[in-house]
């Protein structure tokens, strides 16, 4: 997969730009899912938040809202009910998968439930969007800061690549670069930490950060 890892979603121009350059298409040319799983696992979302995501309501719908030329919706709850060969052709047609923040550890559990997590390798030529926990699902480890499902046996995620995210620097009043150096030293491995316009791309093992705001390497 092609991996566009965001804090706060299509942001900037930068970001754009890196989206279009990773789909190697327009965006009007290209089709989307939108997965808005990790939203039922985390206390502070709920119905309300998921529709904004989902219809491209501000103030967290950039992404849905792009001119895609269709997107549809993939809830991966829902996937254990059905035949897997229904949805894997439905992701296999998808050009990206746009999937929403909210609780990582929840979403890496429903990843794995419902077969997408193993189907990820096959997706060799799939854009990957994620927004701050739908970005964090794919790494190794979350660390206990951001770990908020009662359920969750510890912090481990997919670890689809090797290092760790520490979404929305400056965003929120705890999530200051303090905060993120207690949270690198607690995890013990390579992690970005990055705000709200900024994003890691992640295209043939190759790692850049895009930009237009504040970010560092810890670790």
């Amino acid at each position: 997969m092609k991996l566009l890892l965001t804090s706060g979603g299509i942001t900037n121009d930068s970001i754009r730009a890196a989206l279009l350059e990773m789909l190697g298409t327009d965006i009007e040319e290209a089709s989307a899912l939108c997965i808005p799983t990790a939203q039922w696992g985390h206390p502070l979302c709920g119905p309300v938040s998921a529709r904004r995501f989902v219809s491209g309501l501000p103030p967290s719908g950039g992404m849905t809202s792009l001119p895609w030329k269709s997107i549809g919706l993939l809830e991966l709850t829902a996937l254990p009910t059905i035949a897997p060969e229904r949805w894997q052709g439905w992701v296999g047609d998808a050009d990206v998968l746009l999937v929403d923040g909210g609780e990582a550890t929840y979403l890496a559990h429903w990843m794995r439930a419902s077969g997408l997590a193993d189907s990820l390798p096959s997706l060799t030529d799939t854009v990957w969007v994620g927004v701050s926990a739908g970005s964090m699902v794919l790494t190794p480890r979350i660390g206990d800061y951001f770990v908020e499902w009662p359920s969750a046996p510890d912090d481990t995620t997919l670890g689809v690549v090797d290092f760790a995210i520490f979404p929305h620097l400056d965003v929120f009043p705890t999530n200051t670069m303090d905060a993120a150096e207690r949270w690198a030293a607690q995890i013990g491995i390579p992690a970005y930490v990055m705000d709200d316009e900024t994003a890691v791309r992640v295209v043939d093992g190759t790692i850049d950060v895009i930009s237009e705001g504040r970010w560092a390497r810890l670790g």
